[in-house]
């Protein structure tokens, strides 16, 4: 894992091949299938260039949108493993009502699939890493699917930009300070990626609960929560941006020092980045090493989701 962090800004090097390119058509929008980190990609880049027409689906078979919004779309689906049973059957529904579609993966059924049917397909780099650290690769793939030039010319810059080095030694101080806690992530709307982004990597590589909610939306209903003595067990961590609407930084402002006031634990940290695709994806590596160190601190492999993998055998019984 340590290594998979370090070499992450290398995956933006990665040039997407189209096979079959010639079968796709003309589409207005994309609608991405994907589950746990195959489809963080998606929220990336949605988080970079609001509006983009990107809608995502994380669950199974197809959502329910008009025979209309499909046909004049492109479904794209997405499984690094290429055997995610969710993604599967979206793919198998989608043949069936013969809509658009093309292949994001290593292998796997939905690759085999693919090649059975002459569909388009992007075959990533089968490299010895987690879904939850591809993100690189699959964000440069969904970037030539989406034919954005500004997000091409963008994300290929992250690989002399990022320096996953310089945030290691912020990530392990974010994991000593944490202790025994339960960190539930907190940022503003416009983050949401980031924060949900935290919360997969604190839970699958960290192997702890995590938690995520977003401002203004949490004040009018979770801060009553820590008006209890269980509160003490939560360690809020508040992801600021000064790029925020200045009435959120208020209200973050203000709940942090209502827990401080309390006793309550908590973390701050500012997103760093000259760009807003630079502070997101130095927040995801930030994310990256403070769940690695938590694990490293506990004692446990951060590389293995072992739990994950027995509830799909028990799935396949």
């Amino acid at each position: 894992m340590k290594n998979s962090i370090l070499n992450f800004a290398e995956e933006f090097k990665y040039e997407s091949e189209i096979i079959n390119e010639d079968a796709l058509g003309e589409y207005k929008h994309l609608v991405l299938a994907g589950m746990g980190g195959s489809h963080l990609a998606g929220d990336t880049i949605k988080a970079i260039k609001p509006g983009v027409d990107i809608y995502i689906h994380k669950d199974y078979d197809l959502p329910p949108y008009s025979d209309s919004f499909f046909k004049e779309g492109l479904l794209v689906v997405s499984s690094y493993s290429g055997n995610t049973e969710e993604t599967v059957s979206f793919l198998r529904l989608a043949l069936e009502k013969e809509y658009p579609v093309i292949i994001i993966t290593t292998g796997g059924k939905i690759l085999d699939i693919a090649k059975e049917n002459n569909l388009p397909y992007i075959q990533l780099p089968l490299v010895d890493i987690q879904p939850r650290v591809a993100i690189g690769y699959v964000m440069v793939a969904l970037a030539h699917i989406l034919k954005d030039e500004d997000i091409i010319n963008s994300i290929s810059k992250l690989a002399d930009i990022l320096k996953p080095e310089s945030l290691m030694s912020r990530g392990e101080s974010l994991a000593n300070e944490l202790e025994s806690h339960v960190p539930i992530v907190y940022t503003s709307t416009r983050n949401l990626t980031i924060a949900y982004n935290w919360k997969i990597k604190l839970n699958e590589t960290g192997k702890i609960p995590a938690f995520y909610n977003i401002f203004p939306e949490m004040n009018h209903n979770e801060i009553q929560g820590y008006d209890s003595k269980l509160s003490d067990n939560f360690c809020p961590i508040f992801i600021t941006d000064s790029d925020d609407d200045e009435r959120i930084q208020k209200r973050m402002f203000i709940l942090k020092k209502q827990l401080d006031d309390k006793g309550i634990k908590t973390i701050n940290f500012e997103v760093e980045g000259e760009t807003r695709l630079e502070k997101v994806m130095n927040s995801i590596l930030l994310a990256d090493w403070f769940s690695y160190f938590i694990a490293i601190k506990n004692g446990v492999d951060p590389e293995e989701v072992s739990m994950i993998e027995d509830f799909k055998k028990e799935l396949n019984k």
